[in-house]
């Protein structure tokens, strides 16, 4: 059921870091983890956003630099937060899943964001990817 679904909330802070390095990143997609928590009621809080290198470079797929990737969980248990999901961009396509994004999708409780520059004005949703089926969350940017 989507009422069963986790709201995901981000500070503009975070969103923005996110967007700056899509911008900078692209022709290539940007990409990076989520550290956060869940709260009682399942509501999803990312605190911080990490931003990693794409080893591939590519515009159409990314691999997150595994030493970064490390450091980045290692800073993430240091500040008491948890690994919730990955975000990367998509330079030139919507944001949702990729037929290859839901087929590397390997968490079910993940948050997978997807940051789209394809259009004028950036957009970025947030899902959940289970089975093969990518399910958009409620995302809500606060002013924080």
């Amino acid at each position: 059921m989507a009422s069963d679904l986790p709201k995901v909330i981000i500070p503009r802070e975070e969103y923005d870091k996110m967007l700056f390095h899509a911008v900078s990143e692209k022709p290539a997609e940007a990409c990076g983890l989520l550290g956060g928590y869940a709260e009682n009621d399942g509501q999803i809080i990312i605190s911080k956003v990490y931003l990693l290198d794409n080893d591939d470079k590519s515009a159409e797929h990314f691999t997150i630099v595994p030493e970064q990737h490390l450091a980045a969980v290692k800073d993430m248990r240091s500040l008491g937060l948890s690994p919730v999901g990955n975000w990367h961009s998509h330079p030139n396509t919507p944001s949702r899943p990729s037929d290859e994004d839901i087929r590397l999708a390997y968490d079910k409780n993940a948050v997978y964001m997807i940051l789209s520059l394809a259009e004028t004005e950036p957009v970025l949703n947030a899902f959940r990817i289970a089975n093969k089926n990518a399910v958009k969350l409620t995302l809500i940017i606060t002013e924080d």
